[in-house]
């Protein structure tokens, strides 16, 4: 509770306890009068501010007027002790409001404690304490142990743990050592950390990421924007009802020749106005769409704007990218198929001939052999593009390639059954085998997909340009019910229009790719989803959402959070304009008293905001 809601809710005692006291006391009058206005002005008097204020900008219509008219009103009529009780139960609803909202501001505000207050500069063999935006591109900086990485850099010197919790939402650790790239906003939990930058501090991924949390509150939902239309509308219509009902039956009465009962008209009126203030829905919505984006967000989630997840809650087919989305994008040997001589022979041939390459597959061959590469075994070695390369190691005549480059040096080969990238090996003139290598599936990539399907994902498609063998194997495996293979960046956009035609208009489509090369199908699809985007500028630019690690089961828990959030969002806008209506025309008919009426408004906003509260709770979704 912060300093201003201590305040309040020591008026609010302070209110409390002179109410009651006032009310056991045999006091009347003028009397009464004078000792009830105390607590009412303790209690009241900001809000008899708004509402002045209000008038005098011309903005008569909103809650702080009514509670002003319906108060003032009841105390006019002697009813003093409602007078100061509707004041007294509404700023007890603006606290409980207060609160919820700093406790979803709590976890966005988790997420703004990853911005880092400073820099280490080195200076004559002294560390400086500089502020992040002053430092440029190319400078290095020192980063001790606890302290936030700050910009986005290189390690020169120093190895470590980084602790990326505040980014993606998962407490494991990170191991970082020289030469590897690290991105701001990490806590830096063991070693002394030297770092050349690579970005200002502006264009840090820190800095990208606040940007987004700070403009989420601005894209507002459908939902949100009727409420505020509503709200427009609804309350002056209720402030000239309630005058038409003050008048227009003392009126009639008078003509009927019968007592007017001006009195009873008023005060029906006064409490028709208490019921009618629309605290509950102009609160509890935004609150709702605002604690779930804070929920998310504590889980790694990105959503920029409640509009995203009310479309997110929306989607029933599901586009993926394949590699570094369901696949880890690693390239590892999977087998070794025909061989003529023992595996580790073969993939120390292959290592060695491909160690001058820095092509991904011949990585993945030297991971294989596991040793450290010798290179002065290797001699005459020769790049043929699109083919493969030719060497010798140890003067033995080695080729490593497809199967063009045995076709090229004359040479039979076997076809490989297996699905993924075949290097097909030749030593000493003689086919000696293939070895397969294979992109890798991400740890949770099936079990994403079949979490989808519980969450009511009537269609899963991947879209790929790899080979159609590998594509087929990866869908089959994952149980993706399509699968379109082969396709360049223009022709995923084209897949993404055609299966955008087929879905039905309350229907939605996201895609999901790892924000790199996937930028003009994030912006096409109704939804974007950006996986795996720690430190990609390009996902954080071009999508809706953004998953800050690369698991895949987030995307099934997004789409749980956004209708987690929907459905209590509507589930206040039907509750509340219920019990309303209902307390509406008893308050017209004379049936609803004063305190009813408190009901009606406080205690519906107070009950609205607390069930707006639960979207924050997002860990067993």
């Amino acid at each position: 509770m912060n300093k201003k809601q201590k305040k309040v809710l020591i008026r609010i005692i302070a209110a409390a306890v002179l109410m009651i006291l006032f009310s056991l006391l045999p006091i009347e009058g003028y009397l009464a009068f004078g000792l009830f206005m105390i607590p009412y002005l303790i209690i009241g008097y900001d809000i008899l501010k708004k509402a002045v204020k209000g008038i005098l900008n011309r903005q008569v219509f909103d809650e702080n007027f009514l509670m002003a008219v319906a108060t003032v009103g009841a105390i006019i009529l002697g009813d003093y002790k409602e007078g100061v009780a509707v004041m007294l139960f509404y700023q007890i609803g603006e606290l409980f409001q207060g609160y919820a909202v700093g406790k979803s501001r709590k976890n966005i505000s988790e997420l703004m404690d990853i911005r880092p207050d400073y820099a280490n500069v080195e200076k004559d063999g002294k560390l400086e304490k500089v502020d992040p935006d002053e430092v440029e591109t190319g400078s290095v900086i020192v980063v001790m142990p606890g302290e936030k990485i700050p910009i986005d850099g290189t390690i020169i010197e120093g190895n470590t743990t980084l602790n990326t919790s505040a980014l993606t939402g998962e407490s494991l650790p990170r191991e970082a050592k020289e030469g590897d790239d690290v991105i701001s906003g990490c806590i830096n939990m063991t070693g002394v950390l030297k770092i050349r930058t690579t970005r200002e501090f502006g264009e840090s991924t820190v800095s990208k990421i606040l940007e987004l949390v700070e403009n989420s509150s601005s894209r507002k939902s459908r939902s949100e924007n009727f409420i505020s239309r509503f709200a427009r509308v609804y309350t002056p219509a209720v402030c000239y009802g309630a005058a038409a009902l003050a008048i227009l039956p003392p009126v009639v009465r008078i003509f009927m020749g019968i007592t007017p009962q001006w009195g009873e008209w008023i005060y029906r009126a006064l409490t028709f106005l208490v019921i009618s203030c629309p605290c509950a829905l102009v609160i509890s919505i935004p609150l709702s769409f605002f604690a779930g984006i804070g929920g998310a967000s504590r889980e790694g989630v990105l959503v920029k704007g409640s509009n995203y997840l009310e479309t997110l809650s929306q989607t029933r087919y599901v586009v993926f990218d394949k590699t570094g989305t369901m696949t880890q994008g690693v390239f590892e040997v999977s087998g070794v198929y025909h061989n003529q001589m023992p595996e580790d022979k073969l993939i120390e041939y292959a290592a060695y001939a491909e160690s001058f390459s820095s092509h991904p597959i011949s990585k993945s061959l030297k991971n294989a052999y596991g040793k450290e590469i010798d290179r002065t075994r290797v001699t005459d070695a020769e790049e043929i593009s699109g083919k493969g390369v030719v060497a010798r190691v140890d003067g033995v005549p080695v080729a490593a390639g497809n199967h063009k480059l045995m076709e090229e040096l004359g040479l039979g080969w076997k076809e490989c059954d297996q699905a993924g990238t075949v290097v097909h090996m030749a030593v000493d003139g003689s086919y000696a085998g293939c070895i397969l290598i294979s992109d890798l599936l991400k740890p949770h990539a099936k079990e994403a997909i079949s979490e989808l399907k519980k969450a009511g994902v009537k269609k899963s498609v991947m879209l790929t340009g790899d080979a159609k063998k590998v594509a087929d194997q990866v869908a089959e495996e994952l149980g993706i019910h399509e699968v379109y293979s082969e396709l360049l960046p223009a022709d995923k956009v084209n897949k993404v229009e055609e299966l955008l035609s087929q879905k039905s208009d309350k229907e939605r489509l996201a895609f999901v790719g790892d924000g790199i090369n996937d930028a003009p199908v994030l912006s096409r699809a109704d939804i974007g989803i950006a996986m795996g985007a720690l430190g990609s500028d390009a996902a954080i630019e071009a999508a809706d959402v953004v998953l800050m690690d690369d698991d895949p089961l987030k995307i099934a828990k997004a789409i749980k959070i956004s209708r987690k959030c929907v459905r209590i969002v509507y589930e206040n806008i039907y509750f509340a304009i219920g019990i309303k209506i209902i307390c509406l025309v008893l308050g017209a008919l004379g049936i609803a008293n004063m305190w009813l009426a408190i009901f009606a408004d406080v205690g519906v906003m107070v009950i609205a905001v607390l069930n707006a509260i639960r979207a924050l709770f997002v860990k067993k979704l």
